[in-house]
């Protein structure tokens, strides 16, 4: 089993740099091991570094960011959420504590992610309060304006933050940008994370950096980041006693994580550069199969190419991603289909659904390929070697 294991060739696995482990040992040494601590402030401050200037607050993982970003813009029971269908569940679950009723919007082909045509007229199916399901039901409820809307950058590209901020602007809706893939990418030299009314990071095991587990909240005003920090810490009063007027989260990162944070941060020019390698790798060693696509930038974006990922098209009597993914498989290497949308999900299939089928599309044909910045040359080599013995 051990060697079975050592020879695994992973999806994204973590990747340790110089540093991490000196920060660790400085939180041991001063005896910051508690949920508090320097490390936090520091790791804190180059994210904030990062997005512009905006404050920070870290948190235990970027689902308690979307949480709190919710509560922080008024979400409450029966309130509709716009949230993008083609994504983790991590992005739509914290919808659900809130008791708001999730509005699923399909994908546009450009970036993959929500399609503003799609957005606007979820907007409007709001007003009306009349929608179809994920199951092709009709689900009728309150006619009311969406508390917030959720783009999320899927696999690093950042979604059209232009359009979907003019739209939701123009409605006074707050943008709550789901950049948990995308840490480094930017549209028109714009990070994401810093473009909607709040960013979210997620810093767990698989992503471009980690802090073990843990995320990020950011906004432009640092009154809600101070907001989302009291929250995070069991909405504890200033009192030399334990008091509480309001229910609170266990959510803020603890110090030692945050250490590793601030070694990883200052890895992540290098893993960008690892990852789009990868990309190019797959992108060129492919381009003989005209039924394998991958996803290109549009004009003016830069993606961290967090996971490398290849639509393969189906015909008949030809090898689609099942049969890719499952020779990996057979091989010790680990690929994975593109997200499955939340709409088809059984948690959510009956919850309203705005779109066509492009989503749906995406998650039949895509494949998501090993992709760690710590790949070795070999590891590359023996992954091609079976995808190509699978296409030839």
């Amino acid at each position: 089993m051990m060697d079975k294991q050592k020879s695994k060739i992973w999806l994204s696995s973590p990747h340790m740099g110089g540093n991490e482990f000196k920060y660790v040992q400085e939180a041991f040494e001063t005896n910051w091991i508690a949920p508090v601590g320097p490390h936090i402030e520091r790791f804190e401050q180059k994210l904030s570094d990062y997005a512009r200037g905006r404050p920070v607050a870290a948190l235990s993982s970027g689902t308690a960011a979307i949480h709190l970003a919710l509560i922080l813009s008024g979400v409450s029971p029966g309130d509709y959420v716009i949230c993008q269908s083609l994504t983790f569940s991590a992005s739509a679950n914290p919808i659900r504590y809130q008791g708001a009723i999730p509005v699923f919007v399909d994908s546009e082909a450009h970036t993959w992610n929500m399609s503003p045509e799609y957005l606007e007229k979820a907007i409007q199916a709001c007003l009306k309060g009349e929608f179809k399901t994920g199951s092709g039901k009709t689900y009728r409820g309150k006619p009311q304006l969406p508390k917030a809307i959720i783009p999320v950058h899927l696999y690093g590209m950042p979604a059209q933050m232009d359009q979907i901020m003019n739209i939701a602007q123009s409605y006074g809706i707050p943008v709550i940008e789901d950049a948990a893939e995308a840490l480094g990418s930017k549209v028109n030299h714009q990070l994401t994370g810093s473009m909607g009314d709040f960013g979210v990071f997620s810093f767990n095991g698989n992503k471009i950096i980690t802090t073990s587990g843990g995320g990020a909240l950011t906004t432009k005003d640092p009154d809600l980041i101070q907001r989302a920090k009291f929250l995070a810490t069991q909405a504890r009063e200033d009192a030399p006693h334990y008091e509480h007027k309001e229910i609170g989260y266990n959510y803020r990162l603890s110090n030692v994580s945050a250490a590793i944070g601030i070694g990883q941060l200052e890895e992540l020019p290098k893993r960008i550069e690892a990852r789009r390698a990868n990309f190019e790798f797959y992108k060129q060693n492919l381009k003989q199969f005209e039924r394998v696509r991958f996803l290109q930038e549009p004009e003016g974006y830069f993606s961290n190419r967090w996971l490398s990922t290849a639509l393969f098209s189906e015909s008949d009597g030809l090898p689609n991603k099942d049969e890719v993914r499952l020779a990996l498989e057979k091989e010790n290497i680990e690929s994975r289909p593109i997200w499955k949308p939340m709409h088809l999900q059984p948690v959510f299939v009956d919850f309203p659904y705005v779109g066509s089928k492009e989503a749906e599309t995406l998650f039949n044909l895509g494949l998501c390929l090993p992709s760690g910045s710590n790949l070795t040359e070999e590891e590359k080599s023996k992954t091609m070697e079976v995808i190509l013995s699978v296409l030839k």
